[in-house]
């Protein structure tokens, strides 16, 4: 996939006088809806999820979901008041990295690739069906996404795109038949190194951003790696969180890049989880990492 980026417009979330900038956008007309250093809510979790990796959100947008990658349960937490509610065994214990609802059905991704598809989860007739397909740790799975308008689940890897072919300085998003059970065999997305380094490249405006710029040097090996990949509901956009690098890209449902944006790290110790509500409110989970695991909520804001 080739984009065609054009650098129209450059961007901040209100910083205070002298501060560094901290996003970048691409996309004439677009303006960034949210401001991720400052929460309008943070839930802090137990420490069973101190390693919490995927967060979900049901279609009614009462319950969110969370999975943390070492134990094969799913945690159900209130949406208003981050209670945890239910914790329900769905497998052994293993490297769980994505977790989102399907209707009343959940589905969790481990690093390998591997997907359960849990029925009825929580109840007296729950079932969990496993599908492998040819993705392994090698690919390292971190982000798990339901494509509503195309009924299928996205699988973005942290580690090589690659199935049987080479895709040199490029991360990859696979798509998985909900109808079918299959997984399609070529990323049905790229986030391409040579994209990013094109625009960054546009304006001097943008070397201000020298944290950006130095996680993109053309010197060294492409770093972002999607820890996290959720659909805006009202947009249609993919939002993808690396949390190497502190950073959240919003891409079109075309594959163009419109915005980056750099995470404050004091905020964002380890950003792995991010799903959004009806409303566009997006819910992002960070590990503990030595402090305490918090789910937080940032309101939609849409600036016109």
């Amino acid at each position: 996939m080739i984009w065609l980026l054009f650098l129209s417009l450059f961007s901040c979330n209100d910083p205070a006088p002298d501060a560094e900038p901290t996003g970048i956008t691409v996309l004439e007309g677009y303006s960034f809806p949210y401001k991720l250093g400052k929460p309008d809510q943070t839930f802090e979790m137990p420490d069973e999820l101190d390693e919490i990796s995927g967060l979900g959100l049901s279609d009614d947008g009462n319950t969110l979901a969370a999975v943390q990658d070492e134990d094969g349960e799913i945690f159900l937490v209130n949406r208003y008041t981050g209670e945890v509610q239910a914790e329900i065994d769905f497998w052994k214990d293993g490297d769980y990295e994505g977790i989102e609802f399907v209707g009343d059905n959940i589905y969790v991704v481990k690093s390998s690739g591997t997907i359960y598809e849990v029925l009825r989860p929580g109840g007296e007739q729950q079932v969990t069906n496993k599908y492998n397909y040819f993705l392994d740790g090698d690919n390292d799975v971190e982000g798990l996404a339901y494509d509503a308008a195309h009924h299928r689940l996205l699988l973005a890897c942290k580690g090589s795109p690659a199935h049987d072919k080479a895709y040199p300085g490029r991360k990859g998003v696979y798509a998985f038949d909900l109808e079918e059970k299959m997984l399609q065999e070529e990323p049905v997305y790229f986030v391409a190194l040579d994209s990013v380094r094109h625009y960054l490249g546009q304006s001097p405006a943008i070397w201000k951003l020298e944290k950006l710029m130095e996680f993109f040097n053309p010197d060294e090996e492409f770093g972002f790696s999607p820890s996290a990949i959720s659909i805006h509901p009202l947009s249609g956009y993919l939002y993808m969180t690396s949390s190497v690098g502190k950073m959240l890209l919003v891409m079109q449902p075309d594959g163009q890049i419109v915005h980056i944006e750099k995470l404050n790290k004091r905020v964002h110790v380890q950003p792995e989880g991010l799903c959004f509500d009806q409303k566009g409110n997006l819910f992002l989970s960070n590990e503990g990492k030595g402090t305490d695991p918090v789910i937080y909520r940032f309101n939609y804001k849409p600036r016109h």
